[in-house]
């Protein structure tokens, strides 16, 4: 069994941030493990610009930002970093069992800061009722296919739901010769932000259905069709407005959930509304010791902010290991 002083899981934006404020408020024994092969998390995929406005003051896309944060890690040795790293037991004494290739491990851990990010909604989490053909897609999901493999998902898209990804993929699919029928908002207002209902929507003129919802899905093989209905002010479906469309693919953006089965696998209070740690403070949880930073603390709108509050995290981590000394 190995013994760390700081064990940081997650090698995204607020991993990163949580494991260089640490080391730079003292703590030098630091193990962070990234489940992916290469440091950056979501970002890497984020190739849009928009990232970095607050927390540097310029405009950055998501791998240039993620990237300031990679050249400064790895300049810091006394950071260790694990890839290909994939946790998959906590325990409430903090005892940490991950797989690696070829090899599983088990350490304890002084103070572990749990960086793990948030995961998307599904269809059936929105009940939508119809059958389950090929063409379904998360947001974050159309937007690996694209930036990263290269694949186009489909030709002719609705968007179910006005989160940030989606508005951008509406964006991205336009720019890679798709049409984007529509994007259905349930709400009487977006949830992103406005830049991107702006940018990414009103600037290509797709079609914007507030106060709308899907009703069923359609298809065999693919994804044929969606029905449309209009719902009032206590989302009740009106009587006589329902309408189809035609398309080849649906988008679901329906928001995000803290990914924090481990904490609460460990026995930490959770909020069963959120998925996100209960707690007092920014980044604590029940159990001492344990932080969670990031958006597996909470879902935020920019990473600017998930980088500042990744160095309080970094930070707290630190004044509880000075107990140890």
């Amino acid at each position: 069994m190995i013994e760390r002083d700081l064990v940081v899981v997650g090698g995204g934006p607020a991993g990163m941030a949580a494991a260089i404020s640490a080391h730079e408020n003292g703590v030098r024994d630091i193990l962070l493990l990234e489940r992916d092969q290469c440091l950056g998390g979501i970002l890497n995929q984020c190739i849009h610009t928009g990232f970095g406005i607050t927390y540097f003051k310029e405009v950055l896309t998501g791998p240039e930002y993620a990237g300031r944060f990679i050249k400064k890690i790895i300049g810091m040795s006394e950071i260790e970093i694990s890839l290909k790293s994939f946790v998959v037991r906590l325990t409430k004494d903090k005892m940490l069992t991950f797989f690696k290739p070829g090899l599983l491990e088990r350490i304890k851990a002084k103070a572990i800061i749990m960086a793990t990010g948030c995961r998307e909604k599904t269809r059936e989490m929105v009940h939508i009722a119809g059958t389950r053909p090929a063409g379904i897609y998360s947001a974050g999901l159309t937007q690996k296919l694209i930036n990263i493999e290269g694949l186009l998902p489909g030709k002719e898209v609705v968007i179910i739901g006005s989160g940030d990804i989606g508005l951008i993929m509406a964006r991205r699919f336009v720019l890679e010769g798709a049409k984007v029928k529509a994007v259905i908002e349930i709400q009487s207002k977006g949830r992103g932000l406005v830049r991107n209902v702006v940018q990414c929507v009103e600037d290509f003129d797709i079609p914007f259905y507030f106060q709308h919802k899907i009703s069923k899905i359609y298809g065999k093989d693919r994804v044929e069709k969606v029905s449309v209905v209009r719902v009032d002010d206590d989302l009740r479906e009106v009587p006589e407005s329902k309408f189809e469309i035609e398309c080849d693919t649906v988008l679901i953006s329906v928001g995000l959930i803290p990914e924090n089965e481990l904490i609460e696998a460990a026995g930490a209070a959770i909020d069963k509304k959120t998925n996100s740690p209960l707690s007092s403070e920014l980044n604590k949880t029940s159990i001492p010791g344990l932080f969670v930073c990031g958006n597996s603390y909470k879902v935020y709108d920019i990473v600017d902010s998930v980088t500042a509050d990744s160095y309080i995290a970094g930070r707290m981590a630190a004044e509880y290991l000075r107990c140890f000394r």
